[in-house]
């Protein structure tokens, strides 16, 4: 054991991985140089890794290199850095810099837990716009707390000696220097290490996509207090904007029914067409008693609402524009109302679809 200051230095060290081929990669050149590595992965609503997720990739990672893991979901803090950023986001609603500083400082806590020494990434300079850059790689490490103690044993050495390899922890000449955007080193080196099933090669976020951002602003807009299962609709379904108290989702397939099923809650309205195949549609309100306000016989708008969301769920039915029955009901009851409805509209249907 070496000691640098006021840190003893050994070989134990956390590294992040979220199932993706550089992560994975990054601790198979540690654990080639006798590191014992404790894996860290992060479990979010707005993962696209796998079809899976990430969680079962990652775990499946470690099951294979023999590594313990630990997977934290933390989407309810992370939800705080994407609402109020101090670093700019990228096109849409990515928070990218403030979300690796975020992370680090929790691989920090972990290293500290386990008596770890340093950190490990996958990180690839030039391979991601915004948290992959020099500039803000530096800016991330020294935020976090952890100057001088991430090793990136892809991209080592387009960066300063890190502590662990100053201390001969850390074999730099064993270390790497891939970067851009290019995959052929990660995969040629996969190859190599009989690394063969990577179905997220570089992993993703569903904040960088422009229409997923788009449903997450009018969430934090029209309905700020809102719970896990409002994030997790976020993902599926065709979303309309009723009103500022009322969104309507309507599913895109079977899979997605069930989804929005599975998804509903208490107070929900469901709307089906009980005669014919169509898509399930889910009415969730911002108001404290949402029952009140659709009810059937309440105030003028409300059957308005009730009308125009049974269009629209005709509209992704078998009725060949021909008039049918909506049934719909409010969550937990199954007291089915029926009402008629004929297709919406597409164009007026662009104008509320968010």
């Amino acid at each position: 054991m070496s000691t640098y200051g006021d840190r003893d230095m050994n070989k134990r060290a956390v590294a992040l991985l979220s199932g993706g081929l550089d992560s994975t990669l990054a601790i198979k050149l540690m654990l080639e140089q006798g590191i014992e590595v404790h894996a860290l992965n992060f479990l979010t609503v707005f993962c696209t890794c796998t079809s899976k997720g990430c969680t079962h990739q990652a775990t499946k990672v470690a099951e294979e290199f023999k590594v313990p893991i630990k997977v934290m979901n933390i989407t309810k803090e992370y939800m705080e850095i994407v609402k109020n950023p101090k670093y700019p986001r990228g096109r849409n609603m990515n928070p990218c810099i403030d979300c690796r500083i975020f992370t680090f400082k929790k691989a920090k806590d972990f290293m500290e837990e386990i008596k770890a020494s340093f950190v490990i990434t996958g990180e690839v300079i030039g391979q991601r716009p915004m948290s992959q850059r020099k500039q803000a790689i530096m800016t991330i490490e020294k935020e976090s707390g952890l100057q001088g103690l991430i090793v990136r044993p892809l991209s080592a050495k387009f960066f300063e000696l890190t502590i662990p390899e100053k201390e001969g922890i850390v074999d730099r000449n064993r270390l790497l220097d891939i970067h851009g955007r290019r995959r052929n080193q990660q995969m040629a080196l996969a190859k190599k290490f009989s690394i063969n099933d990577y179905p997220c090669p570089a992993g993703g976020c569903l904040l960088t996509d422009k229409g997923f951002s788009a449903r997450l602003k009018d969430l934090l807009k029209y309905k700020p207090d809102y719970n896990i299962s409002d994030l997790h609709l976020l993902k599926i379904g065709r979303h309309f904007r009723i009103s500022d108290s009322l969104k309507f989702i309507v599913g895109r397939d079977s899979k997605e029914n069930e989804k929005i099923m599975n998804l509903s809650e208490k107070d929900d309205f469901i709307f089906d067409i009980l005669d014919i195949p169509s898509a399930i549609g889910l009415a969730r309100s911002s108001e404290a008693n949402p029952s009140m306000l659709l009810g059937v016989g309440s105030v003028s708008f409300a059957q308005k609402d009730i009308e125009l969301m049974a269009s629209i769920l005709a509209r992704y039915s078998d009725s060949d524009g021909k008039s049918v029955i909506v049934s719909y009901c409010v969550l937990p009851e199954q007291n089915w109302e029926n009402i008629p409805a004929i297709s919406a509209n597409k164009d007026f249907l662009d104008t509320i679809r968010i």
